[in-house]
């Protein structure tokens, strides 16, 4: 009579720790829901942009089209016509095969 009333408790403490655990899955999902995905930045005008980064550059075509190509990855481009490469770490890291910075 004993374990027939120790096999109960054990089976109704064992159900209610499997209804607590799904109740707070529950609302870890309802939770999560509620908040929305974060919207990626708008693009911006790389030819702008890259305009205005390589307008004292000695080689204007070449420095555009390398500008041009290191914003479509990145989406930014820092400011100014040199340096600032804190404003867009992205646009800092591109390095060419040879290990120098790729984006002007």
């Amino acid at each position: 009579m004993a374990s027939l009333r120790l096999c109960t408790n054990l089976l109704l403490f064992s159900l209610l720790l499997i209804h607590q655990a799904e109740s707070d899955y529950m609302l870890i999902q309802l939770n999560t829901a509620d908040t929305p995905a974060p919207s990626p930045p708008p693009p911006i005008d790389c030819n702008g942009a890259c305009d205005a980064r390589c307008q004292l550059s000695s080689r204007p075509h070449l420095c555009k089209r390398a500008c041009g190509t290191c914003c479509a990855r990145c989406n930014c481009v820092p400011p100014g016509t040199s340096g600032n490469y804190d404003a867009c770490p992205c646009y800092a890291n591109m390095t060419t095969h040879g290990g120098r910075h790729k984006c002007p």
